[in-house]
Formats: C-alpha cells, structure tokens, sequence
C-alpha cells in the first residue's frame, strides 16, 4: 500500500499537562505542530487529584504563567475550590492551590489548543521514532556514530510525518497496566488505550527504559456519604489568582466545599490482614512507587505507630457526584477496598463509583538529557512530563513548556532556553531530573530548591517575564506592564526608607496601640514595617503620604523590606553559584585525557556530559577534589585552542 506522508515543522507526542504546554509553546512560536494523542477526549486529563498546586506545585504553575504557559490560566476558569497553603509560615513556602472541576478543565483546555493557530490535532498511536544518522552542519563528515538525527514519526496506522523535532509527552501510557488486586488490566489511566508500541522503537534507538508506578484512590458516589461525621473545608474569602494576567475580580466566585475525615484502627486492621493480595506487597508490581504520596497500604506498614491518617473529600467537578478520596490511594481488591473505606467515618454507607488502582508504565532515565531536555544521542528529539521520572501534573507541564520552547528554538537555530537553580522552580526540577539518580517518581517540593527565598510564588513574573518576551510566549503589553510593577515596587521601598517618622505622641499612641516598642528618636518607615508585629497595611495611619497601590505590589514591598537581610544573603549565594555554572565545559572534551580524575568520577563525566562545571559538581560520585583537577584541564584546554 502506498505510504501517506505528511510535513510539519515539529511533533508532540502525547496531550496531557506536558503535551498541551509543548504544542501549544512551538505553535504559538509560529511553527506548524500536530499533537498526537491516543484520544481526544483525554486531552489535559485530570486522571488522579482533579486539582493544580500545592506546596512547591504552586510556585511552578505560576512559573510556567511568567513564561507564557497555559495551566495558570485555565485553572483560574474552572476552578471550584482555591486556597493558600502554609500562609502561617514565611513567604517563600506560601502555595496556591486550587480543586478543579476536572472535565471543565479539559474542555477549556482543549477549546484552547484547537483554537490555536499552527496547531493540529491528531488521534492516532505513534508507534516509531524515524531518525537518520547526524552529520556535522558545517562540514558534511559523520559526528560521533552513536549520535543520530530525528526525522518523523510514524502512526500505527502507517502514516510518516516528516519533521524537524520531536517531544514525546507520553505520560503514563507507555505499556502501561492497571492492578486491582490479583485484577490486571492492560490500559492507561482511566481505562484508555495504552501506548503499547512506542517503548520498542525507544529501545531499538539506544534509549534506557525502566518502570514506575503510581496510584489514585477510589471515586466515591457523594450521595452515599455522610458529611456530618466529617470536618467541613473551606477555600479561601479573598482568591488570588494563578495567572499574573487573570484580573483578581474574575475568581471571586461562591466556592464548593471539601470535608476532612480520618483512618482508624479497624482501617488498618483491615489492610494489615490483606497485605498478601496487594499487588505491591505480593511482588506483581515491578515499577518503584512515589516515596512522597505513598498508597493507604503503604502508610499503614511504614506508619505504624500512626493510629490514623487524613483522607480528604474533594469533589470531581460541579455537575457530578464523584467524589475524590484523597490520601487513601491503593492497589487492593475490589472488596478490600470496600470494606476499608466503610470504616471511615462519614463513609460507612459509600458506594465506589471507580476503583483505586495502581498503574505501572515505561519511563525513561532521564540523565539521558541535556538541561533542554533533548537527548544526548538524538538531536532533535525532547522529552517532557512523567516519561522523565517525574510525578505530578505541574511537573509535567513544566517541563512539556521548556521542552516545546527548546524544541522550537532548535528547529529556528536558537540556543536552548535553560534556566538555572537560582532563577526559577523548574531550573531546580529539570537539573535534578537530568543530574541526579532519581530512583523513584520526582515530585518537587520547596526544600529541594537552596535559593528558595528569591524564588517565592509571587515573584514570579518579576523573575521569568522578561525571559517569556524573550523568548516569543509574552506580549509587549504583559511585559511592560511587569517594568511598571517592578518600578512602582522599587519606588514604595525608596519612599518608605527615605520617609522618617519621629516620636510624636500620635506616632506613640499608634505603637502602644499596636504593642509595639515607643521611638526614642526617628525612624523611617522601612524601619518600622521590619517589626515582627507591624506591617505596611498598619502604617497607613502614620503614614501621610502614602498613594494607592496595587495589592501585588504592596506584598512585594512588604516582602523585600522585611527579609531584606536573608534576600542579599541569599543573592551573595547566588553569585557563587553562578560562577561555577558559567565554567562552560565544551561539547567535544575527551574525559579520558584528563589526567588524576577518579575511575567513578571520569566513567560519570563521561556518561552525563555536563554542560557546566556547576552541573558536573552535582553529580553524584565527582568529588570537589575531581572539581578541581577539572577546572585545571580546562584552562588548559582553553589557552591551547
């Protein structure tokens, strides 16, 4: 039969979180893209926690909306529930998060990608990686015969698209297998069709595979539950956006509610006596597991002194009555979980609408990228989401956003678009996910982030809009309109150092008033904001030439005025940090000519090829000592050149 050959400029791979970021970033960059998915009804699915954020997930979801990515603003039209996380601790773990109602979420999602110019979407299985061997642009002869070319795609159905790169977003669906118990179902999340042919072309290119696995709990009947025997969760009376461009008066909406309840004994009395029949416990599931959202199972035997655990009630959506069992994700049978979750309190009666399950899938290491997330061995081919190791629905569309810009910049002749630890969540992601052995599912939590206090939620448009309108994803006007935050922030914390406050008696009755200590002499404003007690919105009444501002400019002010001290600390931090990572460490250095290296730390140069000496000392097994002798060889490496 007659090939069918079609051309585009790049393919996607797949249409979850890190699909509709990639597709929607190459199009929008102006280059002809067609998205492949297994279904179109799944597009920007939701197929565990229907909700976007969380403690560190919210840094990256306004992250990816400073850069000119789509999640923050679609979370922000079908939310049901928003609230901030950790606003009793400092700033720099502040968290938005946000309940969504699941199926409006992928309906505006997909609205907006079929509405996208240069953007096609395609249901088909993409069974094959074409590629064709490299060759060096500027002389004609064969690079390193391990390196090759992408050059299409090729649907099961036979049909070749021609194209210039690749981002495979696969997510969970790659051979992918759902357990219940002794119960085992061939499909992706959902019940949808696996990917079942794609793994294969992977491996006959060089690339290493392996298996992980996640879970999600049951979906219960709302109807079946009594939620008088549970604790009522309120979101937020003042919502805050995600989007930097949402108008903050469009999500002041009337919020759905969640209910807390708890796990007991007789909970886990019942898990304990089923251990045998689950699937990761009687050794049928080989994948390794999430550490940071462990199943019910797995809670209740590393836990044991744990006499309950939380489960969150949270509803699917506004026109539904499923309702999601957060926290008590499991494999079990179909009547151990039954059983198990009628010991709860409020879910005695419950009917499952779906089982929980785990789902076990192929993923790559992902030590086999560049920083831009293109393979090591395949120009031209990028990877984004949870085929990377990683975890989470933020993660994904993360990473799907800078592997759709880099793919785009290669296809245009651009250099790689990476950010660093020090700039932004998803710098401190993808060098974990490319530097490190993740042994397990990588979830990304505000710890792993060392420069975390210049790096907070909300300044992240003050950080990344610049590098969003250069790179094409954020209008002149959004850009500007950050120069104009950035100076009205600059010019408050001027004003208010400048502006002294001395000790007259109205200015003491408001500081007795507020118990706050009385002057002896004269203070500026700024002074007085870095009392533990006081806070600019307080000044107000001493503060007499004060002008309206907006509210994200009046935390920003706050902010750098109260943390001044530990912000230049860490900038002083950063500085260090950035020196090692502008040590280039070129493309084509042999690591066998460098003399004293260690066996492990020359075998590990060898196999990661940093692109830094920053990233080359974070790999595990190259010592400082290695570092050194490095640096050494690389200097003279440069003044031979």
């Amino acid at each position: 039969m007659p090939e069918m050959i079609e051309k585009v400029d790049i393919c996607v791979v797949g249409a979850g979180h890190a699909g509709c970021e990639a597709a929607l970033a190459c199009a929008r960059l102006g280059l002809e893209t067609v998205m492949f998915t297994v279904s179109v009804d799944s597009i920007a699915l939701m197929p565990c926690n229907p909700n976007v954020g969380g403690t560190s997930k919210g840094h990256l979801v306004r992250e990816i909306d400073a850069l000119g990515g789509e999640m923050g603003k679609n979370i922000d039209k079908t939310f049901i529930q928003s609230k901030m996380l950790n606003k009793s601790k400092g700033p720099a773990v502040h968290s938005l998060r946000a309940q969504a109602d699941k199926a409006e979420y992928s309906r505006q999602m997909r609205k907006v990608l079929e509405n996208q110019d240069h953007l096609t979407i395609r249901q088909a299985e993409v069974c094959e990686l074409l590629t064709e061997k490299y060759k060096k642009e500027d002389s004609g002869d064969d690079a390193d015969p391990g390196i090759s070319r992408i050059k299409g795609v090729k649907t099961y159905t036979g049909t070749i698209y021609e194209c210039k790169a690749v981002v495979l977003c696969t997510g969970t669906y790659l051979k992918a297998r759902c357990l219940c118990g002794e119960t085992i179902t061939y499909t992706g999340p959902n019940g949808l069709q696996p990917a079942n042919h794609l793994s294969d072309s992977m491996r006959n290119l060089g690339i290493a595979l392996r298996r992980f696995k996640t879970g999600t709990p049951a979906r219960m009947d709302g109807r079946t539950l009594d939620y008088s025997k549970m604790e009522e969760q309120f979101g937020d009376e003042k919502v805050v956006p995600f989007s930097f461009s949402t108008d903050p008066e469009d999500v002041q909406i009337d919020q759905v509610s969640c209910w807390l309840t708890y796990t007991n004994e007789k909970t886990h009395e019942i898990i304990r006596a089923n251990l045998d029949r689950s699937p990761i416990y009687a050794g049928i599931i080989e994948g390794t597991g999430p550490r940071y959202c462990p199943s019910i199972e797995d809670k209740v035997v590393k836990f044991a002194d744990k006499e309950r655990h939380q489960v969150f009630i949270e509803p699917e959506g506004l026109y539904t009555h499923e309702m999601y069992v957060g926290g008590m994700s499991s494999s079990l049978p179909e009547d151990v979980q039954l059983a198990m979750y009628r010991t709860v309190p409020g879910l005695e009666n419950c009917k499952i609408v779906r089982n929980a399950y785990a789902i076990e899938y192929d993923c790559i290491d992902s030590r086999q990228l560049y920083p831009s997330l293109e393979f090591k061995n395949i120009k031209g081919l990028f990877s984004g989401g949870q085929l990377n190791g990683s975890s989470g629905y933020e993660e994904a569309a993360a990473q799907g956003l800078m592997a759709g810009i880099n793919a785009a910049r290669s296809v245009t002749g651009k250099e790689p678009v990476i950010l660093d630890r020090s700039q932004a969540y998803i710098g401190v992601l993808i060098d974990d996910l490319v530097t490190k052995e993740n042994r397990e599912p990588y979830r990304m939590m505000t710890s792993r982030a060392e420069y975390r206090l210049l790096l907070r939620q909300d300044n992240a448009d003050l950080r990344l809009r610049q590098t969003g309108y250069e790179i094409g994803l954020v209008s002149k006007e959004m850009y500007e309109a950050t120069l104009h935050k950035k100076e009205q922030i600059k010019k408050e914390v001027e004003r208010l150092k400048n502006t002294v406050v001395g000790a007259a008696k109205e200015n003491q009755d408001f500081l007795t008033a507020h118990g706050s200590a009385a002057l002896k002499t004269g203070v500026n404003l700024a002074e007085l904001i870095c009392r533990p007690e006081l806070s600019y919105e307080m000044l107000e009444e001493i503060d007499r030439m004060r002008e309206p501002l907006p509210a994200d400019v009046i935390e920003q002010v706050e902010i750098e005025i109260k943390y001044e001290g530990y912000i230049a600390r860490q900038l002083r931090q950063v500085e260090q940090y950035r020196k090692m990572e502008r040590k280039r460490i070129p493309d084509d250095i042999d690591y066998n000519d460098v003399g004293s290296l260690r066996l492990e730390a020359r075998q590990k140069l060898i196999a990661y090829k940093p692109v830094s000496i920053g990233q080359a000392s974070r790999i595990s097994g190259v010592s400082p000592a290695d570092i050194s002798v490095l640096l050494v060889y690389l200097e003279k490496y440069k003044n031979n050149k």
